[in-house]
């Protein structure tokens, strides 16, 4: 897999090479590699301006920057599917895993966020479009190209959409816990909706990303990388 060194205030960033590539720069291919820390970097809006990005480092992966219209991907073939099944990211290791879409400004700006709330170490990350975010998707049953929600994938099943979101802020600092606790009262057909919402809108809302965040410098052990 081919990888692009771009330069940002004077930091490199590592970014996939199979988004789109800057004009002029060269392609090539590198072994993992850490790079110093610093956040993502958003686009040209005023909310995008005001998110910090994390390093970007560790192995780069395939970055489909599909849009959200993808929640219908047709069914993968048996052969296919027990392919992309062929790692079991539970054997060693049993925290559970937050799917996300690795160029959605505000899915990475929520990852920062659950970073800084998640003290202890409870979650691993993984872009929904790379190598590892494929196969979880199939292990939860879904199409690997179904970037359409964050998907929370514990080792025994796999939430999405608003009951996802919920389900993870029970296990960040406080008060999120008691808030997340109050929020699963209340019926998943009336969450869903709003969160599908939001979900459908993300990229005219908030903007993309050129690159595919896969890893972050400063959390190596909690991102899966391909």
């Amino acid at each position: 897999m081919h990888r692009q060194i771009q330069k940002t205030g004077g930091h490199g960033t590592v970014a996939d090479a199979a988004c789109r590539p800057a004009a002029g720069w060269p392609v090539r291919s590198i072994a993992p590699a850490a790079a110093p820390h610093h956040r993502l970097q958003a686009g040209s809006s005023n909310w995008q301006q005001r998110q910090h990005s994390r390093t970007q480092s560790g192995a780069a992966t395939l970055c489909r920057a599909s849009s959200t219209e993808q929640a219908a991907a047709p069914a993968v073939s048996q052969p296919a599917a027990a392919a992309v099944q062929a790692v079991d990211y539970f054997a060693i290791d049993k925290r559970p895993v937050v799917l996300f879409d690795g160029v959605c400004n505000m899915c990475n700006g929520g990852v920062n966020f659950m970073l800084d709330w998640d003290k202890e170490g409870v979650y691993r990350f993984a872009a929904l479009q790379s190598t590892p975010g494929r196969q979880l998707l199939t292990r939860c049953g879904r199409a690997p190209d179904d970037i359409s929600s964050i998907v929370l994938v514990e080792e025994s099943r796999c939430y999405i959409k608003s009951e996802a979101v919920l389900r993870i802020a029970l296990r960040l600092g406080m008060p999120l816990p008691l808030l997340a606790g109050l929020a699963l009262l209340v019926p998943k057909f009336v969450g869903d909706p709003v969160y599908d919402q939001v979900a459908n809108n993300r990229y005219s809302f908030f903007g993309k990303s050129d690159s595919c965040r896969v890893s972050d410098d400063g959390f190596a052990d909690r991102f899966l990388g391909a």
